[in-house]
């Protein structure tokens, strides 16, 4: 089970708790479960220890590992470095942003423990660009390093200088514009160089995979509306079934006969909580 499956039930227990019994239950039902966080982190901090002493790269082994690398960063355990953390969690999803960001360097961590990242390029006149690198990159970055406060991006994301990524803890979310991360299942998931059409929640996704890497866009043509069910991928140029257009899918999905339309694409994450696309749903 992913890790964050795992933090969400206990979660929603414990919200149940509240419901349930009030406040002194709930507040009884979080030591409990920081108790037993801290019983079974100390276990895991000795292992790595005696791990470590006569085989330190075993540690770096059991660190490759999705499920064990969660448990590791949750107890401050990793053997690598925040930095370096971010730094393998960008290479992880540069092939998702395709052409949204021609490069997004990492500059490091600044004394508050706010990440900064720089973009350079971007997918100019493509509407949701900056949603797409924004989510991308956020929820890869926070996965790796939890421990940081922020994230900035500094770059040029259509007209946008400098891109904020977060919020304060005190600051108001607004759920009609809260993005949604939704999973699909894996028969739903397309085969290599294949084309599929998947309902998730109230929207209608157009999943591609090229290789080993998957791409996710509004299930729609932008030259006549039509769903892109049936649509053609050859290579990485995806030709609408009903009016023939064309559009390059490792490329944000960016016309290829020169009419300047293109496919509005959706943040996709593929890491240890499985393929999960970000929709523009309230929650």
């Amino acid at each position: 089970m992913p890790d964050g499956d795992v933090g969400a039930q206990v979660e929603a227990l414990l919200g149940e708790l509240l419901d349930q019994g009030g406040h002194l239950a709930a507040d009884t039902g979080e030591k409990i479960v920081r108790l037993l966080v801290e019983y079974y982190g100390a276990g895991l901090a000795r292992i790595c220890e005696i791990v470590g002493a006569e085989r330190p790269d075993l540690v770096h082994q059991l660190a490759a590992d999705p499920l064990v690398e969660s448990q590791l960063i949750l107890h401050g355990l990793h053997p690598l470095t925040a930095d370096e953390r971010i730094e393998a969690a960008l290479d992880r999803v540069r092939p998702y942003l395709g052409s949204h960001a021609g490069g997004v360097s990492f500059l490091g961590v600044d004394p508050d423990g706010i990440a900064r990242l720089r973009l350079s390029g971007s997918c100019h006149g493509c509407a949701s660009s900056t949603v797409t690198v924004s989510l991308t990159i956020e929820e890869a970055v926070r996965a790796a390093a939890p421990e940081i406060t922020g994230i900035v991006v500094d770059g040029e994301v259509q007209s946008s200088p400098v891109l904020q990524i977060g919020r304060r803890p005190d600051a108001p979310t607004s759920q009609a514009t809260r993005p949604v991360w939704r999973h699909p299942s894996a028969a739903e998931l397309p085969h290599e160089g294949e084309v599929t059409s998947v309902q998730l929640g109230r929207s209608r996704v157009m999943a591609a995979r090229i290789e080993d890497t998957y791409y996710a866009y509004v299930d729609r043509c932008p030259a006549c509306e039509a769903s892109l069910v049936g649509a053609a991928l050859r290579g990485s140029v995806l030709t609408c079934a009903n009016c023939e257009s064309r559009y390059d899918v490792r490329l944000a999905g960016r016309s290829v006969d020169g009419s300047g339309r293109h496919l509005d694409p959706l943040p996709l994450l593929d890491d240890a909580s499985g393929i999960r696309v970000a929709l523009p749903e309230a929650v």
